[in-house]
């Protein structure tokens, strides 16, 4: 690739938070982020896990911050973004990546359990693109980046409230793509097929794996890393400066597949 071709994924002298930034894919796209050059808020509720983060991102070189949050509470939030911003400028890039599930069948299932899968996978996302996005809007720019899943669009067996939660992302991102644009704020969606990550691994079973591989053109499972590439480009004003409402599948053809 030529130098032009480099600078349109190049994102030094920008600042991502990434909420959901301890996990898996979010981990994941905490590194790709800062392998581009953007520094990074590694955002959750473990201090182990995000200093275990962030150890990892300095290591490589990148600029990166612990922040401890509940992003399901707005309050959290707004603290969150003082701390983040204050030790590494304003934040332009928004990563919503927080995520939890659960398999119980639907007639087993309780509020608590409801409230606490669609508060941390949709309510945060809500908060945070408020509380981030404000700042975006007062700025007069800014990229907000949401993780959705496969299950949003074809309802998945024994995952009913995740797939509501993440259904209501998709809309989230395509009603605050119209509402922000005008405010030069682009809002997108990654869409992952199957990734083991902590809220999914124990639902795959060796049945439900087969299942799902049937389905998927590239017959596999897909790996942490296979997001960076979307994300960055999404993060990215020069590379994807026309795009907004996008939702951006990133599940080896899962969602092309008809039975």
């Amino acid at each position: 690739m030529n130098a032009a071709g480099t600078d349109l994924f190049d994102l030094r002298g920008h600042v991502a938070a990434v909420v959901g930034g301890t996990g898996v894919l979010g981990g994941a796209l905490c590194h790709g982020l800062g392998s581009a050059g953007a520094s990074v808020a590694v955002m959750g509720r473990s201090r182990e896990r995000a200093d275990e983060r962030v150890n990892a991102l300095r290591a490589e070189g990148v600029k990166a911050e612990a922040v401890l949050v509940d992003a399901s509470d707005r309050d959290a939030l707004e603290e969150a973004r003082g701390q983040a911003e204050e030790a590494l400028g304003p934040v332009d890039i928004l990563v919503n990546a927080a995520g939890v599930n659960s398999s119980t069948p639907f007639f087993e299932i309780g509020l608590e359990e409801w409230h606490r899968i669609l508060d941390t996978n949709l309510t945060s996302a809500f908060l945070a693109c408020q509380v981030f996005g404000g700042g975006m809007v007062e700025r007069g720019g800014g990229t907000i980046i949401n993780v959705s899943s496969a299950s949003s669009e074809i309802p998945l067996s024994r995952v009913l409230t995740y797939s509501v939660s993440k259904a209501g992302i998709n809309i989230l991102t395509r009603y605050l793509a119209r509402e922000l644009a005008p405010h030069g704020v682009r809002v997108n969606a990654l869409v992952p097929g199957f990734f083991p990550a902590e809220q999914n691994r124990r639902l795959l079973s060796e049945d439900r794996i087969r299942a799902i591989l049937d389905r998927t053109p590239l017959g596999r499972l897909g790996v942490p890393e296979e997001l960076v590439g979307a994300t960055i480009w999404l993060a990215s004003e020069r590379a994807s400066g026309f795009v907004t409402g996008a939702l951006i599948p990133v599940d080896g053809g899962f969602l092309s597949t008809s039975i």
